[in-house]
């Protein structure tokens, strides 16, 4: 018989050694990979442009006016589109059929049209109607009313509402119906669960895309150009319609817009995080939890 010590020295097993794996295909993807951008920057070197003037065009007057132009329309587009569709969503969820119908034929319209011709019919809205009046009220020529701006505010606006009153809508759906029925409870009317209870709540959920939104508009607003509207693309065209330097221009146009999705990108970062809650430093009061609580304690009556 074997002693006790040796039977345990023979149960023992050696630990199995420790074999890196060689990941061949992570390597050879990775070489792929820098091997295909040696070769766009090779062909990009090679290219007949002359990089040293795109900083200088990066700074004309006229693609600094282009640059401020698509700011204050994306903005602007922007925020029509997002008031226009909060009354559309709430149309959009209202039991009253002719509200309900008229909102689904909104989207339909403004969703199924493509943009540029949204672009070309309101700057083109004279040849149709030569004025526009209320009788009595006033009446003006369509063509002092319809510059390039309005028409520009008008193609994007509406066709950015059609999209936020889904995004809304979801934002809306995303709330569990027993907080609604609580709130209908204790005597609050449908206006004042969706200003105070519905809301604030959904704001998680409408924030992402709403920015996802707000980036693709400010690279919309180049559509404008076709309507001659001086933002970034304009401007690019009127400095190389000067001095030939066709793809010098776009490029410093190119820089700009990828600075400014840069900036709106992080904006949107930091917001989500502050909505969240989910800052350095930590502590106290979430937003969304403070803005519902500030909801919730305003004082109401029943209507």
């Amino acid at each position: 018989m074997s002693e006790p010590g040796q039977m345990q020295a023979e149960g023992r097993t050696e630990p199995l050694p420790i074999v890196p794996l060689r990941h061949w295909g992570r390597w050879i993807a990775g070489g792929a990979i820098l091997l295909l951008a040696a070769g766009i920057f090779y062909v990009l070197g090679k290219a007949d442009i002359a990089y040293r003037d795109v900083p200088k065009f990066f700074l004309f007057p006229v693609m600094l006016e282009g640059l401020w132009h698509t700011i204050v329309l994306a903005i602007a587009a922007q925020s029509a589109g997002i008031a226009i569709g909060l009354i559309v969503a709430i149309m959009r969820r209202s039991e009253n059929p002719v509200a309900w119908g008229t909102a689904s034929l909104y989207i339909w319209i403004f969703r199924g049209v493509p943009v540029l011709l949204q672009l070309l019919i309101w700057y083109n809205l004279a040849l149709a109607f030569k004025v526009i009046a209320i009788p009595g009220l006033f009446s003006i020529s369509t063509n002092a009313v319809m510059t390039s701006f309005v028409a520009g505010l008008l193609g994007l606006g509406l066709n950015e509402s059609a999209y936020m009153s889904e995004i809304i809508r979801a934002g809306f759906n995303s709330i569990d119906k027993g907080q609604i029925e609580a709130a209908h409870a204790i005597g609050m009317t449908p206006g004042r669960t969706l200003r105070r209870v519905i809301l604030p709540q959904a704001m998680r959920v409408i924030i992402p895309p709403t920015g996802n939104d707000f980036i693709n508009m400010l690279k919309e607003t180049s559509l404008v150009s076709v309507i001659s509207y001086l933002e970034l693309i304009q401007a690019a065209n009127d400095i190389s319609s000067h001095n030939l330097e066709v793809m010098e221009t776009l490029l410093a146009a190119a820089i700009w817009y990828m600075l400014l999705v840069t900036i709106a990108s992080i904006g949107q970062h930091y917001l989500e995080r502050w909505l969240a809650g989910d800052r350095k430093g930590g502590g106290g009061v979430r937003p969304m939890q403070a803005i519902i609580r500030a909801l919730a304690a305003m004082p109401f009556t029943q209507r």
